[in-house]
């Protein structure tokens, strides 16, 4: 296949799945196999892309030209790359867990829940690949219209005013602000295409490049920095598989990746230097570091607490764009794929919890670690992984966004992340901590701690799979952070 042909495949597989979904509704095996089939095929097409790439093809396709320097059109580039086979590899984990959660805690509707998951990968895919900001901005707005079913799929009350919180948000900071980030760009730049330095380098003065930056930092609602966060937890009421897409394979990932790709290719990592305008939101990410990491120790909900931790934890990709420096960028494009797999594993192992013993809170899980222990021992790997210990791969994006801080004279930042990691270790160790150690336990009457009483095996194997993820990431950092260095060329 040609690389254009490429790029059109890895969007048209999920658009299968999501036609697939619908046609064969009511004959659920085969329904679910071809979903499961077109992801394992996305995930081949995206590594022959990567390949090409690598062999020195330029993979780039257009759709639609409306005029000049306003088009639909993908390119390839190392960032968006990374995104994609984050997206394709944990799309094959998480349908694999709906699957086994779906069925297990008897949901139902689960053709229209798998049909927006699937076109929630579509656009996935369409943010990941975008040439520019017009692509970034549709597929954008795609993807918060095809994850609003799933976050209210309940149908309950609760459920539809999580959704309306969500899409309200989203919608509303998408049009107010990044809308009007992206048509002012154009009008300033000439054009909406990315390019490495930055497009608008030389183009306006510092203190008018950060408004720009904060339409832009606001507008991305889905990178949930405060104030505009309160529908990431709002979103928890969803099935533990959309919480897994929100957190880790789609909707914040698709915030945080375009938040740092417009770092990049829009602003520049050198411009950014030398203006100083991304100080002020190096500030609010540290701010949005520590606070929803406090908050977060105040969750007794398992889910609300994992949600409030993903604030936290998105907050270290924005500051690796405000640090404006070479190993900032690099250790935040990092931090999105050590992140995916940690938060994966931490929430579907919360869901597995909940098929197996259908508890909630944190207070009600004390010795559950002798009865579930698979469960309890990926959560533990993946707990440590989003705390920064080696070996697992969250160390290294940790560490890289230090180096960062250090590179910008930026000692506080340093100080800010090193408090983090010792308020992750905070709330999420206790959780693994009494599952196992708790001598005060008592049995439920229910025979959990007189043997295995797991989820079905759908339900665990996935985040054991992403559990040893975040252990093989730890070897393999050294090639994402090199393969990402070009994006920051001639970055300082």
């Amino acid at each position: 296949m040609t690389p254009e042909q490429l790029i059109f495949a890895a969007l048209a597989l999920p658009l299968a799945a999501c036609v697939a979904c619908v046609v064969f509704a009511k004959q659920e095996n085969l329904r679910d196999g071809l979903t499961l089939i077109a992801s394992i095929i996305l995930l081949v097409t995206v590594v022959t892309i990567l390949q090409q790439y690598q062999a020195g093809a330029v993979v780039e396709a257009s759709w639609w030209n409306f005029s000049p320097g306003i088009a639909i059109a993908f390119k390839i580039e190392p960032l968006g790359l990374v995104f994609a086979l984050v997206a394709s590899s944990l799309w094959i984990a998480t349908h694999i867990y709906g699957v086994g959660y779906m069925r297990g805690n008897k949901e139902k509707k689960h053709a229209r829940f798998f049909a927006c998951f699937a076109f929630a990968i579509f656009a996935t895919m369409g943010i990941a690949f975008s040439a520019n900001l017009l692509t970034l901005f549709l597929f954008y707005e795609l993807l918060t219209i095809s994850t609003y079913p799933l976050v209210a799929h309940k149908e309950t009350p609760e459920a539809k005013a999580g959704g309306r919180t969500y899409l309200g948000i989203l919608m509303s900071t998408s049009i107010v602000f990044l809308l009007t980030a992206v048509v002012w760009t154009y009008v300033i730049s000439g054009t909406m295409d990315f390019k490495p330095g930055g497009i608008l380098t030389g183009k306006t003065d510092a203190a008018f490049m950060a408004i720009l930056l904060g339409l832009f930092a606001f507008g991305i609602g889905k990178a949930a920095l405060m104030p505009f966060h309160r529908w990431l937890p709002a979103a928890m009421v969803a099935p533990t598989p959309v919480s897994a897409l929100l957190h880790a394979v789609a909707v914040v990932k698709a915030g945080v990746f375009s938040m740092l790709k417009i770092g990049v290719y829009v602003f520049g990592v050198d411009n950014l230097a030398s203006t100083g305008a991304s100080q002020w939101l190096m500030w609010l990410a540290a701010f949005s570091i520590l606070a929803a990491s406090l908050i977060a120790m105040q969750q007794d909900n398992l889910k609300r607490r994992l949600a409030y931790s993903t604030v936290s934890q998105l907050s270290y990709i924005t500051l690796g764009v405000a640090l404006a420096s070479s190993m900032g960028a690099i250790g935040g494009g990092l931090h999105i794929v050590t992140h995916a797999f940690g938060k994966i594993t931490l929430f579907m192992c919360a869901g597995a919890i909940y098929v197996a013993t259908h508890k909630t809170e944190i207070s009600q899980m004390r010795g559950l670690g002798k009865a579930m222990p698979f469960t309890f021992i990926a959560f533990g790997i993946g707990a440590l992984s989003i705390i920064g210990l080696p070996p697992l791969g969250g160390s290294w994006s940790k560490w890289l966004l230090m180096v960062g801080a250090a590179d910008a004279g930026q000692q506080i930042m340093i100080g800010v992340l090193m408090v983090s990691s010792a308020l992750n270790v905070a709330y999420l160790l206790p959780i693994f901590g009494q599952a196992f150690f708790d001598g005060s336990a008592k049995s439920d009457g229910k025979g959990f701690r007189e043997g295995l009483k797991e989820a079905p095996l759908l339900c665990v194997l996935p985040p054991c799979l992403t559990a040893a993820g975040c252990l093989v990431l730890f070897f393999y950092a050294g090639r994402i952070e090199e393969f990402l260095a070009p994006i920051v060329l001639g970055g300082s």
